[in-house]
């Protein structure tokens, strides 16, 4: 069967299979560089266009459609090329289908339209890089919509799209764009990709279904205005995700922004400089609360910072600082670095989670390690550029967070990061605090905290998901009573002895990645612990806490259970911890 195709541009062809399938043709060698797969039919008929072989395979996104063929370029010798927030998709398709939900099933991303089975892949196309594939420099811009990994790749001044958009005002799948049971995330991030995209001036876009687009502005322009109708639609209020994409910043002083493009707030410090300090910096730019999940469903990226440079002429993003370790406040710091420079600063306590996350039993950990320039102890200071700021300990919200206070503008400021929600009035509304027992809270934290007000006595506390709060002497009192309020409540509710409850006990490193025969170790939080280990496995206790373990496996497995059996007192209290170990073979 011959595929129909047409030349859209000099050594550029568009194939009709599955998908659009883009040939980049280099005359002088008679190679190729595709754009997505397809279902690899149009290998047959390569010699129709010149070419002898393919070096290369850029992937928009993991539909099916788009990388049925992969399997087939790849064993011609095709290297793959995958946007690295859906390389899992590719590389580890089985783990994917095995672990997908399927009953009792709420989450409508459309990752059950990929692969069948894992591909090889020659590497991941970073979001915002500029790199040589085959002949060709190519710019890979994150534009997420019609799956949140998506990626637009610019060459030679074609923004090669995806299903971003199929024509003028339209889109090849509404069903793709419900993210969630009740939401329409990935119209509101569709409108947002076109949107910054343009930013790039592109001269014409280039969809995996439809036609070239020569007037990129008024394709964009038709396409938010459908999408900004289906949202109304469906939601009963307007998106607003385009107002907070063209101005994300409130002015809390002339140097101190809060952006406010995100429900988990982030501020930007201004130098003088024309360089910039970011406290938090998770997910920029998105349509609700951050829920977890596999690593496709995640998308970090850096619209807020565009705003940056046009409206307060900040050239780079020198560092940024956590408030604590939650991805929401940190999932964009490894691209920062990564797009930017930007260097990671944080107190000790929080940069051992950023840095080894594997070695926690915690919620809301980011996938990846996150390096840190500046391990910064708690109770010190440490300056940048004109600014001097002080970390301090803040358990509550979690126990690896931090009270980072500074002056600005002539203002004393205190970022509080999720500690409490600042909802307190004299006329009786409460003050919330945010403590959930998973992050290793204990019950006088919130007292320790409100001492730690008391004493700095800020005029300005910004938190991470809630409005700036002027800081009075009867809120500070407020919140002593209330660290007191929750300090009584545990203390009326829990035993007066020592408690032992889920998560007191823990075995460190959490997550264990082994291999074969070779020993590892891992500590236990209590003494008086021995350790349960699967069967064949064997372990030596090196002192009350250390322990080296050696697994025997005859296949690779992945998260076997190790466990900590307690007794106190003479009596048994069992298994109070796991830890989780992969094993490979040699």
């Amino acid at each position: 069967m011959t595929l129909a195709s047409r030349q859209i541009g000099a050594n550029l062809y568009a194939v009709d299979d599955s998908c659009t399938v883009y040939l980049l043709v280099d005359p002088a060698t008679r190679t190729a560089v595709a754009i997505d797969a397809g279902s690899g039919t149009w290998l047959d008929q390569l010699a129709s266009y010149s070419v002898d072989a393919v070096t290369d395979v850029l992937i928009t996104h993991h539909h099916r459609d788009q990388v049925e063929g992969l399997p087939r370029l790849v064993a011609s010798g095709a290297r793959a090329w995958v946007p690295e927030n859906e390389a899992d998709l590719i590389t580890d398709a089985d783990h994917h289908w095995q672990g997908r939900r399927v009953v009792n099933n709420y989450d409508l991303h459309t990752d059950r339209f990929s692969l069948l089975g894992s591909v090889p892949i020659a590497g991941a196309m970073k979001d915002y890089s500029l790199r040589r594939i085959g002949h060709l420099d190519v710019l890979t811009l994150p534009t997420p919509g019609h799956t949140p990994g998506s990626v637009t790749y610019l060459v030679n001044g074609y923004a090669f799209t995806g299903d971003l958009l199929h024509s003028p005002g339209r889109v090849w799948s509404a069903a793709a764009l419900q993210w969630s049971y009740v939401g329409m995330e990935g119209a509101a991030m569709t409108m947002a990709s076109l949107v910054q995209l343009l930013d790039h001036q592109p001269q014409a876009l280039l969809p995996s279904h439809g036609s070239p687009m020569t007037d990129p502005a008024d394709a964009v322009r038709r396409t938010c205005d459908a999408l900004g109708r289906l949202v109304a639609v469906r939601l009963g209020t307007p998106t607003g995700l385009l107002d907070k994409l063209e101005s994300p910043y409130v002015e809390l002083s002339p140097h101190l922004l809060m952006n406010r493009t995100s429900e988990s707030r982030s501020y930007a410090l201004l130098s003088d400089s024309g360089s910039a300090l970011l406290i938090d910096y998770g997910y920029d730019l998105t349509t609700g609360i951050p829920t977890g999940g596999p690593r496709h469903t995640v998308r970090p990226w850096l619209p807020s910072l565009r705003a940056l440079r046009r409206d307060y002429g900040i050239d780079r993003v020198e560092v940024a600082i956590p408030t604590h370790y939650h991805d929401d406040h940190v999932a964009a710091f490894n691209l920062l670095r990564e797009v930017h420079g930007t260097e990671v600063w944080a107190s000790s306590p929080v940069a051992h989670v950023l840095e080894n996350p594997a070695h926690y039993d915690l919620p809301c950990l980011w996938y990846d390690p996150i390096p840190c320039a500046r391990h910064i102890p708690d109770g010190t200071g440490i300056r940048w550029r004109e600014y001097e700021l002080d970390l301090h300990a803040l358990p509550g919200h979690t126990l690896y967070a931090s009270a980072i206070g500074f002056e600005v503008n002539g203002r004393k400021v205190l970022a509080t990061g999720d500690q409490q929600t600042g909802g307190w009035s004299p006329d009786g509304s409460p003050e919330i605090p945010n403590f959930q027992y998973a992050n290793a809270f204990a019950a006088d934290d919130y007292v320790a905290s409100a001492a730690l007000y008391q004493r700095l006595r800020p005029e300005l506390m910004i938190s991470g998901h809630w409005d700036p709060r002027s800081v009075t002497p009867d809120y500070l009192d407020a919140l002593t009573s209330l660290g007191d309020e929750v300090a009584a409540a545990h203390r009326g509710l829990l035993l007066p002895e020592d408690p032992v409850f889920i998560g007191a006990v823990r075995i460190t490193p959490y997550r264990v990645d082994a291999v074969d025969g070779r020993p590892f170790e891992v500590r236990v939080s209590c003494a008086g612990a021995r350790l349960v280990l699967p069967s064949g496995w064997k372990s030596e206790q090196l002192d009350d806490h250390l322990f080296v373990v050696v697994p025997h496996v005859d296949q690779p497995v992945r998260r076997a259970r190790i466990a900590a059996a307690v007794t106190r007192e003479g009596r048994y209290l069992g298994q109070l911890a796991e830890a989780l170990v992969d094993v490979r073979l040699p």
